[in-house]
């Protein structure tokens, strides 16, 4: 596995994200608003942004941006050579990361674009022999995900940087810390049910046998100190340490096989969310905390044990179990006696959506949880099938837990939702 790479000026450093304007130049630019009267825009992929605040939607035509609080559709990208299987923010910038559908004539799904919207063009690009998976970005790294290999590019010159072989990855899994000052990837090793984690600031490679089957689905804190990891068996999440591979926390969504669509944790570290085809997202209440000496580096969010180098203790030091009981397990002092799905942690709190459909979720502000994705449940328009782009706002009580209460609901790519 190759690649080749195109810059012309090597990668720029982003400008803040500003609302499209009707004389963009380059390939990409405002339709006509005829260009949609007669039909619905296919939905391709979502994806969040590095800190959830928005999502952006790869379509048949090209990508749209839209903010999460409140909903609102930024702006949009069309064109009509195809559109985009995969759109990577790099937070609430100017800069995204583009992959082609197979149905795109100009851009082919083994070829990243690094695109500036600011001025329009494409300021870098990538080439590889076969599809691209998954693009994650850094304000420092950008990393591409082959089936079977993960390349690491140094953002501001394109200059390759690591290459790591993994296991066959058809679902493109790969998440890293968002920290300033912490770079941590993980990925699925080269076992079946393994988690490889990148400590690229402490030079440290760790592996953890996370699960007997593959690796569905994985995800790190913005500081890359937790995992949460699910297998394709769906039915348990676990939460490890990754600097030392130790298992913190397990909780079990169910007991019949599931396939998990989205793992999301908290910023506050207190929540953990999981969403699959069953058509439920399941709020976990989690009992790890991240703490320190240093009182003014208390919070997880600011990544005590990787950021705060004033510390004496090791960032493994710095995480452990609470000792609060968590309210979704009712069978726990039966643990031993009965079977094992007795004595698990179960979801405190849920909403339900309809089977088989595909949703991301993340967490928004004052205990709300955002769900966007597709129902599988098609609309026949123009005897063309079209899956609906769908967006939830829902509320939990953090204290009682229960169903979730519904706040908002929208489908985003109607034309009528669109900016003017």
């Amino acid at each position: 596995m190759s690649s080749t790479l195109s810059s012309s000026s090597g990668i720029l450093e982003p400008s803040t994200l500003g609302t499209c304007e009707s004389g963009v130049s380059g390939p990409f630019g405002q339709v006509q608003s005829d260009y949609y009267d007669h039909d619905e825009t296919e939905l391709l992929s979502v994806s969040w942004n590095q800190d959830y605040g928005c999502f952006a939607a790869g379509t048949c035509r090209g990508f749209s941006i839209y903010n999460c609080d409140s909903f609102e559709e930024t702006f949009r990208r069309d064109l009509k050579s195809g559109g985009f299987g995969i759109v990577e923010m790099l937070f609430r910038s100017n800069i995204f990361a583009l992959v082609g559908c197979k149905s795109n004539s100009q851009y082919p799904p083994n070829k990243v674009i690094i695109w500036d919207d600011h001025q329009s063009r494409c300021i870098g690009g990538f080439t590889f022999r076969s599809e691209v998976r998954a693009v994650k970005l850094r304000l420092d790294r950008i990393v591409v995900v082959l089936e079977h290999k993960i390349y690491v590019y140094n953002f501001t010159d394109s200059k390759l940087l690591h290459q790591i072989e993994t296991l066959a990855n058809p679902r493109g899994l790969c998440c890293l810390s968002h920290n300033s000052n912490t770079f941590v990837l993980a990925c699925p090793g080269l076992r079946r049910g393994q988690v490889r984690i990148e400590h690229f600031g402490l030079i440290m490679t760790k592996f953890i046998c996370a699960h007997e089957s593959q690796i569905a689905c994985i995800t790190l804190t913005m500081d890359g100190l937790l995992l949460a990891t699910a297998s394709t068996k769906g039915t348990l999440i676990r939460i490890f340490n990754t600097v030392d591979g130790t298992m913190l926390q397990e909780v079990r969504r169910g007991v019949d096989k599931a396939d998990i669509y989205c793992i999301a944790l908290s910023p506050n570290v207190q929540w953990l969310a999981v969403s699959s085809d069953k058509g439920t997202v399941h709020l976990f209440s989690l009992r790890v905390r991240v703490g320190g000496e240093d009182s003014s580096c208390s919070s997880a969010a600011q990544s005590p044990a990787m950021v705060c180098r004033s510390s004496s203790l090791p960032p493994d030091a710095l995480i452990f179990p609470s000792t609060t009981a968590n309210p979704g397990t009712s069978f726990s002092f039966l643990k031993g006696l009965l079977p094992q799905y007795f004595s698990s942690e179960w979801s405190f709190a849920q909403f339900h959506l309809p089977e088989y459909t595909t949703f991301i979720a993340a967490f928004g502000s004052q205990n709300t949880v955002i769900i966007v994705g597709m129902d599988g449940r098609c609309e026949l328009i123009f005897f063309l099938f079209y899956f609906l782009p769908l967006f939830y706002r829902c509320s939990f009580d953090p204290v009682n837990g229960g169903h979730m209460l519904q706040q908002e609901y929208v489908r985003f790519l109607k034309t009528d939702n669109r900016p003017k």
